[in-house]
């Protein structure tokens, strides 16, 4: 007993081993599952121990307190348990027996060690092509079967006479019942004479291991058929048919009966009488030899239990005389003069009424249908045509129609190259042609081609028909019409490049969008690959059926979003296959799996003293693909905007590699600035750079350092006219560049308002800015009834220049909301009226008339609890200038 304690002490600190493994046998094979446990000394003792074998959870084979049990189809040694051994081995594996299996051995309830295996079982597969039979010049298929293999799939190579027709592909194959697969692989094949004694085989690979079935083909020789009738007397009696079969082969053939598609019945071999016997006819078929050897010929019946042959004789010469003369009866007399006159009567009768017909029979027509191009194209000629043939196609004459309307050779004076929407009433391009008349040899007929060639364009021939006419020339009525089918109008869509972009709500995703325009009918599809995988766009208005646009042609687009850490680490590859049937060949654009944003430095400057020159410089860092573009912006000097005047050349030094996959470059621009005059030097510049990893361009702007701040006055002008409104005014001297002035006002809360500003050169020579806000203040919300009323009523217009140079000028008048687009700032109303609407495209079209007007903004502010509280008005004007560090303000208050 204490030897015992001992070993169980030792045995409980081996720590705990889970292992799994998978194990592979052949079918029927046996199959050993290893369980093995390392112990201290040589034995174990095995009362102590417990051992349990499952599969997929169901016990298999348990041993352990004095019991053991094993299922049938499995086995171990149990001497081996002793040594640490619990192996099981596998019996004859089947499908069945395949799964999970878990070993777990345990001493005095604690678990020494547990593993999983997992037990496959592989079935080779068993050829077979059970029809080998194939017609001779006739297209057949040839069936292989693989049966009875595990596991999938499996691939078939086709080959004649040891060369590869087909090659290798793979198939899952069909599950069974007992587990096993079962797969087929077809073969088409269009047998000829050289086939008959070639070696075909299906090769099957399966696990590594190829196996192929030779055989040769059996091909049958189809046969020619010809039905005779056997000659009767009368229609009461049964007709006999026969039916000549040969040129076939194998010799085993059979011949089946129908009449009018329903099959007839064989007919029976014998007939029963009312008497209960039985009569029957038997055919026998001499050949031309036997026939005219002559003699006798008999006729031997055979019976169970006759000795002695019933038989019937006839004499050939006399059953079928040969050399004797045919004699009329008098009946076949009679019938055969009937027939002679009948003849001279309808001789006499063709004769009589052909010299009428004749002229008829030349002027018969054979005209072809309208055969149509193969595809239409948009821009490329197409043409159709017409074959006429007869005796007279020399006086033909044809004309054509697209729909109903005709048409006429306008070649001459439409272009080929002209708009693809013509005008109304236009006809396009057309161009006729007539070839022939082409004499046929030996029937006397002549044959005529006329043709018309167009140019497709959607707008004329979107579901439209060609008519043609023929008619004989100085006839008023036609002869033949034939009329096309309608035909498909096809234009290849133009598919831009891949455009990479961030989303808006989230900048680690990249989009990826490319568009096709210009593709006619609306049907396209886009696929998307990203390494060999198909990815699934998440907006797409290709599958929407969009709109055409004003030339009839559609346009779409696809998107599709990935990770910005897939395409900066460098393993993803995106590519759009783009399909439409105007396509031969779908269309491709490819997008680098890596892209890398570029990092753009302010720009720096630096004066040469030598020749006076500056030199402007940025750095772009830290970007890929290398490709990269940067075009230098020359500023205007202020004087009227801060927008691009010209584009200057410059240089680029790089791109230089300086990572793997990481490009730094540097844009530079020399400016000589020793002969410029101040006004030439002020301004700036701006260094826009463009990358493929850029949705919009990143620009650097660099200002010149002769910038002075203007004078601001401390105070704001104001000047109330007597129908209430303001005229607000703030004089801005000197400074460089100029500056920008934002207007606002309100109650507690500003909101902008329209401003209008002029600038001049003063008596002392400096630079004047003038800008003037006007407002109308408003306690009521505006109704738009009143509004439009008040309108209506209003006819007066204020002149921008004379109220900025002197607000209290005589004769100066307002402007009425309808006069000018008013920017109204209304905190009740969030939405406007369709006649407010209206009202605004006719000042808008008033402005355009009078561009000198000041717009007046409508300030409205709300009253208090009290009728005598309101809200004060208070203007505020905003000065911003690249001089000034912050901006400043100037206010009035009501």
């Amino acid at each position: 007993m204490e030897c015992k304690v001992l070993v169980c002490a030792v045995l409980l600190t081996l720590v705990k081993r889970v292992s799994s493994e998978d194990i592979q046998a052949s079918l029927n094979a046996n199959a050993s599952l290893p369980c093995n446990v390392s112990i201290p000394g040589d034995k174990l003792d095995a009362s102590l121990i417990k051992v349990s074998w499952t599969r997929d959870g169901s016990g298999v084979a348990s041993f352990g307190e004095a019991a053991a049990g094993i299922k049938e189809g499995f086995s171990w040694n149990m001497a081996d348990f002793i040594h640490g051994d619990f192996s099981l081995t596998v019996l004859r594996a089947s499908l069945s027996l395949q799964g999970v299996y878990e070993c777990s051995v345990s001493l005095n309830a604690t678990t020494l060690h547990t593993s999983n295996l997992t037990f496959t079982v592989v079935a080779a597969p068993s050829l077979s092509v059970p029809q080998r039979w194939v017609a001779l010049e006739t297209e057949s298929q040839l069936e292989c079967y693989a049966s009875g293999f595990h596991p999938p799939p499996v691939s078939f190579t086709w080959t004649r006479d040891g060369l590869v027709i087909q090659p290798p592909y793979q198939v899952e194959g069909e599950m069974t019942p007992d587990g096993s697969y079962t797969a087929m692989s077809n073969l088409t094949v269009w047998a000829s004479r050289e086939d008959q004694n070639l070696t075909f085989g299906c090769r099957v690979s399966h696990e590594g291991i190829d196996q192929e079935l030779d055989f040769q083909l059996n091909i049958t020789h189809l046969p020619t058929a010809r039905l005779s009738v056997v000659p009767s007397s009368s229609k009461s009696i049964p007709l006999t048919l026969y039916c000549d079969v040969e040129s076939f082969y194998p010799q085993k053939v059979s011949v089946s009966w129908f009449q009018n598609g329903t099959s007839l019945p064989d007919p029976p071999v014998t007939h029963q009488n009312p008497d209960r016997t039985f009569r029957t006819r038997r055919y026998f078929t001499l050949s031309s030899e036997e026939r005219q050897k002559g003699g006798m010929v008999e006729c031997a019946v055979n019976q169970p239990g006759v000795v002695s042959p019933i038989s019937a004789s006839a004499d050939l010469d006399k059953v079928d005389p040969q050399d004797e003369t045919p004699t009329l009866t008098k009946s076949a007399k009679a019938a055969v003069a009937m027939m002679c006159i009948s003849i001279v009567l309808v001789f006499l009768l063709c004769f009589g009424f052909s010299w009428r017909r004749r002229d008829e029979k030349q002027k018969s027509l054979i005209v072809s249908g309208v055969i149509l191009p193969p595809r239409v194209t948009v821009g490329q000629k197409g043409r159709v045509t017409v074959s006429i043939e007869g005796r007279r196609v020399d006086r033909v004459q044809t004309l054509w129609f697209l729909n109903d309307t005709p048409i006429s050779d306008t070649s001459l004076t439409a272009s080929e190259k002209g708009p693809l929407l013509t005008s109304r009433g236009g006809m396009g391009y057309y161009k006729l042609h007539t070839q022939g008349p082409l004499h046929s040899s030996g029937t006397g007929t002549q044959q005529l081609i006329s043709a018309l060639t167009f140019i497709p364009q959607i707008s004329l021939h979107k579901g439209a028909v060609f008519k043609c006419q023929v008619s004989y020339i100085g006839k008023d009525t036609f002869v033949e019409e034939r009329v096309s089918e309608k035909f498909t109008i096809l234009s290849p869509p133009e598919v831009s490049e891949i455009q990479l972009a961030e989303t808006g709500n989230d900048p680690e995703v990249i989009s990826m969008t490319v568009r096709a325009s210009h593709f006619h009918p609306d049907v396209i599809t886009f696929r998307w690959f990203c390494q060999g995988g198909e990815l699934s766009p998440v907006a797409s208005q290709a599958s929407s059926s969009p709109r055409p646009d004003f030339e009839g042609f559609f346009s779409a687009f696809s998107q599709c979003k990935l990770p910005r850490s897939e395409l900066e680490k460098g393993a993803a590859k995106v590519w759009v296959s783009v399909h439409h049937i105007a396509l031969k060949q779908p269309v491709t654009r490819e997008t680098r799996g890596f892209i890398k944003r570029p990092r753009v430095s302010e720009v720096v400057d630096a004066t040469n003293s030598s020749d006076q020159s500056l030199t402007l410089g940025c750095e772009i860092t830290d970007f890929y693909p290398p490709n990269i573009s940067v075009t230098w912006l020359k500023l205007r000097d202020g004087e009227a905007d801060d927008r691009e005047e010209e584009v200057m050349e410059g240089e680029l030094w790089g791109p230089v590699q300086t990572h793997p996959k990481l490009f730094r470059a540097t844009a530079t621009l020399k400016r000589n600035t020793a002969h410029q005059g101040k006004t030439a030097r002020r301004g700036g510049m701006i260094c826009r750079v463009q990358h493929s990893s850029l949705h919009e361009p990143i620009e650097r702007e660099w200002r010149n350092g002769d910038t002075a701040a203007p004078s601001i006055p401390p105070l704001v002008s104001v000047c109330w006219s007597s129908e209430g409104v303001g005229v607000f005014s703030l004089l801005l001297k000197g400074g460089h560049p100029k500056a920008k002035l934002l207007w606002t006002a309100g109650g507690p809360t500003f909101s902008p308002l329209v401003s209008s500003e002029t600038e001049e050169i003063g008596d002392d020579g400096q630079r004047e800015l003038r800008s003037v806000c006007a407002l109308e203040r408003s306690a009521v919300p505006p109704n738009p009834t009143n509004k439009q009323q008040e309108r209506r009523k209003n006819k007066r217009a204020i002149k921008t220049k004379a109220a900025v140079t002197d607000p209290d000028a005589e004769g100066i008048e307002y402007i009425d909301e309808k006069v000018d687009g008013e920017n109204n700032i209304s905190r009740d109303e969030d939405t406007s009226s369709e006649s407010e609407d209206e009202d605004e495209e006719e000042s808008d079209k008033e402005r355009e008339d009078n561009p000198g007007a000041l717009h007046i903004n409508r300030v409205d502010l709300r009253t208090g609890p009290g009728e005598n509280e309101k809200e004060k008005l208070r203007v505020c004007v905003e000065i911003t200038h690249p001089a000034l560090k912050l901006p400043a303000y100037r206010m009035w208050t009501e």
